[in-house]
């Protein structure tokens, strides 16, 4: 269908109203309306049920000897025994090729001061899948990666080579229940956080950055959800070169998924969020209670491959749409039309407010409806504050 025969809802005037101020949002200081408190929404998937620790030998944190070996030899030792918990000190620990995980283990630190940062040499080799993640879990189910910052050195590596969009910097691969939670990623050359062909998985929790490498490479998405299903992403702050979050098909649907409680600033020529959608289908997707800004788009479908798949089931609730790149001129969700070949039905965009960008549309569809939008809020009453 054409965009001229959608269903629409168009933005409210915004008259002497003023918006509440997006650009500090980026650092964590602007109060958001609509967002839920990050208590409502808690992960399903449980990831490494170990206790067991596994003690690090070897490794110096101190920003300059290749600590690679001794964390995966770690890791390597705990998937031996069943599984453990491998926990890095504060520290910056240079690896100069990929961590892979094993089953039931649990990489964790001490919080953004626990540093694993790409070394000299990381290019010199690729990862099981391909690619350059700074961890991954390539088939191993049951694992956790948390409370650590994971440094791609987009900003002095050169990221501009092939396979550079096979691997990503934190990723669920091949695997079943994986839990990201608390992972900050800085200096990507590729996706931030990635989930690909895994099922039963939780990403929280998490913050991604691309302030200086988003000038350097293209396509720097945030949480990309890629031919995965049954998982959370929650409560997370993400800032993209390129589309915030991501539910996008190639080999195989994309379903069950939630998207909930984000603070999302997707490229100002790409999307908050995009329904990426190849030859398979996107269904049963919920987007509810997240905060949408500066992205050129709010909410929208994109097309690849054959541009076949359908997108049904898709909830759209109580989301914050507001201080878009174009403003009014930017649709603050649009759901069908650029190219798309498949059905759209069952789609329900209910209770969104926004502010400072376009209309809402979603195209003619079985069960498909606009309602309860909302424009901009009256007053900048004070809100939980993202980091």
């Amino acid at each position: 269908m054409g965009k001229n025969s959608a269903i629409s809802v168009g933005a409210v005037a915004l008259g002497a109203v003023a918006c509440i101020g997006f650009s500090s949002i980026m650092d964590g200081s602007s109060a958001m309306v609509g967002m839920a408190s990050a208590s409502s929404f808690r992960c399903s998937a449980k990831g490494s049920s170990a206790t067991t620790p596994v003690k690090i030998t070897g490794a110096t944190a101190n920003g300059s000897r290749d600590d690679f070996n001794a964390i995966q030899n770690a890791i390597d030792k705990a998937g031996r025994h069943g599984g453990g918990v491998v926990a890095l000190p504060a520290g910056t620990f240079i690896i100069n090729r990929h961590l892979v995980l094993k089953k039931n283990v649990k990489l964790t630190g001490v919080g953004p001061a626990t540093v694993i940062k790409a070394g000299p040499h990381f290019m010199s080799t690729q990862e099981p899948g391909g690619g350059y993640s700074i961890i991954t879990t390539a088939g191993a189910a049951d694992t956790t990666i948390a409370d650590l910052t994971a440094d791609q050195s987009g900003n002095t590596l050169d990221g501009k080579v092939r396979g550079r969009l096979s691997g990503y910097v934190v990723e669920g691969r091949d695997s079943s229940n994986v839990v990201i939670d608390g992972v900050y990623i800085r200096n990507p050359f590729t996706y931030s956080i990635a989930m690909v062909r895994s099922t039963n998985f939780c990403v929280a929790n998490s913050h991604t950055q691309v302030a200086i490498t988003s000038g350097r490479y293209n396509q720097l998405d945030g949480i990309h959800i890629l031919d995965s299903s049954s998982g959370e992403v929650i409560n997370n702050f993400v800032q993209s070169g390129d589309d915030g979050l991501v539910a996008h098909t190639i080999s195989a649907s994309v379903h069950d998924v939630l998207y909930a409680n984000n603070s999302v600033r997707g490229g100002s020529n790409a999307d908050g969020m995009q329904l990426a959608v190849g030859n398979f289908p996107i269904y049963d997707i919920t987007v509810e209670d997240n905060n949408f800004f500066g992205s050129r788009f709010g909410i929208r479908t994109g097309y690849y491959d054959n541009r076949t798949g359908s997108v049904s089931n898709i909830s759209i609730n109580r989301n914050y749409i507001h201080g878009l790149a174009r403003g009014r001129k930017s649709p603050a969700i649009e759901i069908g039309g650029f190219g798309g070949l498949g059905p759209i039905k069952g789609v329900t965009i209910a209770n969104n407010r926004t502010c400072d960008s376009g209309v809402i549309t979603v195209s003619p569809g079985p069960g498909n409806v606009v309602t309860g939008t909302t424009g901009c809020p009256t007053a900048n009453v004070a809100q939980p504050i993202r980091p």
